[in-house]
């Protein structure tokens, strides 16, 4: 491999794990702000983002997700609902089944808390075409793909194994 491409290589993987650590501390920040649990963040995160693609979580999906037991994920949304970032719905294809939804005062909250790091991020990238922007976004999604795909494979058990516990 070409040395210039390695370092570069490297250097892109030196700021993908920047950008993780720096978005886990705005996280943290903002739990503690909101006096949630990291996991209720990790649960909050993972419903935001399961509501917004239209694909509502149950909170059986929910508790694989975050790889809690279904007593301790429980817990998480019974503290979600009642700080209101979080409600529960029936299921429109099966009633039995509970989906989790954002609440509009997640929304709220949210919006107050994180827009200005959306001012600031559409201020440091003011700068850059549109062609270098879209090539960012591929970059992006395809490490996010890489990452995604790495984590399903460290929480599917080989064949004959059974699943190792959460901790």
């Amino acid at each position: 491999m070409d040395i210039d491409r390695q370092r570069t290589l490297s250097a892109l993987a030196e700021l993908v794990r920047d950008v993780g650590w720096s978005s886990e501390r705005v996280g943290h920040s903002f739990a503690a702000a909101q006096g949630l649990h990291p996991t209720d963040l990790r649960a909050l995160t993972a419903i935001y983002a399961a509501d917004r693609a239209g694909a509502p979580l149950t909170v059986r999906e929910l508790s694989a997700e975050l790889d809690l037991t279904p007593a301790a994920i429980t817990y998480v949304i019974d503290r979600l609902t009642a700080s209101g970032h979080v409600w529960r719905e029936r299921g429109a294809h099966d009633r039995r089944t509970v989906v989790l939804r954002f609440a509009e005062h997640g929304h709220q909250i949210a919006r107050a808390f994180f827009t200005p790091l959306g001012n600031l991020h559409a201020e440091a990238l003011a700068d850059f075409t549109d062609d270098e922007l879209a090539i960012s976004a591929r970059v992006l999604a395809v490490v996010n793909a890489a990452l995604t795909r790495f984590d399903r494979e460290l929480r599917a058990p080989a064949a004959g194994e059974s699943p190792v516990a959460p901790s």
